[in-house]
């Protein structure tokens, strides 16, 4: 028989193996989980091998028996078990398969199927959930598309348990006969950094190429700017994730449209340029500029310094006024100081999800007086 080191050992392996992307307490939980109900080491034994307490061992293991009401995680579960179990019926090494370096999961992981990447990617779109019945093969992605009726992906109950294990869902509501499955933060970076990696080379605009983690943060994206030496219109590539209307710009209704039209997006942009020209944000640091000017250097009429700001904080005035009080509120805290939404919901004090909906018609009305919706007519 075993010692309760190699048991230990190998139960780690296997945890490690299963559930490193849920963190290393979640780890150390599921080993000794697995070596006290699967291979049968008693808690005062295992305590002393991890140099603790019983009553650590003992809290660590009640942690795990309190999540086994998920079904996800009981499936996962009882697969290690049956592993622990017929390994302590067997004599094995400290240095168990499950330990070796082909077995560590890789920072970017294998090829997922399309099947299941076709499901993740249906999963994070909003409101979307994941639906395991109890006794079901498959699992069903229900979205917003369709008014829930029917399942837009499905996916075999055992990918769904890896889902679960690498952090990519996590249970969000259970009744007597099936549970609801959420996509995380974790799963959505995961996806994020597998676009990155798997997308061309994008088009000159960032001065270099994003990384994996670096671009699962960004949002690309295109932008018409003209530039400033010659004055031709130029398409470059941007970062729309750096401010909440660039995340609303990418985000879908329940009919797969874009909550924020091309013109309501830049009209929020040439907002946004106005109130930085007219530099009428808080001052973070002493203005130097008068200071450092030479004395008798003059500028001519309509050439001063000042020119620009004044001219930008005259249309800032004028967009500010065509949106009145409430909408104008709404867009300069939103698109000039980039404020979340449930921020501005909490200070302006409405109800939840209601400053979506003020932002837009804020942007359509402020499309409306910069003429965009006229030349799009």
């Amino acid at each position: 028989m075993m010692t309760t080191e190699d048991a230990l050992a190998s139960c780690e392996g296997y945890a490690r193996a299963a559930f490193a992307a849920s963190g290393d307490r979640r780890t150390r939980d599921v080993a000794l989980y697995l070596a006290h109900v699967g291979a049968g080491v008693p808690m005062r034994a295992l305590a002393r091998a991890k140099g603790r307490q019983p009553s650590t061992v003992m809290r660590a293991i009640r942690r795990i028996e309190a999540l086994r009401d998920d079904p996800l995680l009981e499936r996962a579960l009882t697969t290690l078990e049956e592993e622990a179990f017929s390994l302590s019926r067997s004599i094995v090494k400290k240095d168990t398969p499950m330990q070796t370096d082909s077995a560590r999961p890789s920072r970017r992981g294998p090829r997922l199927p399309e099947s299941e990447r076709a499901a993740l990617e249906r999963l994070a779109e909003p409101d979307s959930f994941l639906l395991v019945a109890n006794g079901a093969e498959k699992a069903g992605v229900f979205a917003s598309q369709n008014g829930f009726r029917k399942p837009v992906a499905l996916v075999s109950v055992a990918a769904a348990t890896r889902f679960l294990t690498k952090d990519w869902v996590k249970c969000v509501s259970r009744t007597d006969i099936s549970a609801r499955y959420a996509m995380t933060a974790t799963g959505r970076a995961m996806l994020r950094r597998r676009e990155v990696a798997e997308a061309p080379n994008p088009n000159p605009g960032f001065a270099e190429a994003p990384s994996v983690f670096t671009g699962q943060h960004q949002m690309a994206g295109e932008r018409r700017v003209a530039n400033p030496v010659t004055g031709e219109i130029e398409t470059i590539r941007v970062n729309l994730g750096e401010s909440p209307l660039g995340w609303l710009a990418r985000r879908k209704d329940g009919n797969g449209l874009s909550l924020l039209s091309a013109e309501e997006v830049e009209a929020g942009e040439r907002l946004r340029e106005d109130f930085e020209m007219a530099q009428i944000g808080p001052k973070v640091a002493q203005d130097w500029s008068r200071f450092l000017a030479p004395a008798e250097r003059q500028s001519g009429p309509g050439r001063g310094p000042s020119e620009g700001p004044m001219f930008a904080r005259e249309r800032f005035g004028k967009a500010a006024s065509a949106l009145g009080p409430g909408l104008a509120d709404a867009a300069i805290r939103i698109c000039c100081f980039h404020e979340g939404l449930e921020a501005t919901e909490r200070r302006m004090g409405w109800s939840a999800r209601s400053a979506k909906v003020v932002l837009k018609l804020a942007l359509q009305r402020l499309a409306d007086h910069y003429g965009l919706m006229r030349r799009a007519a």
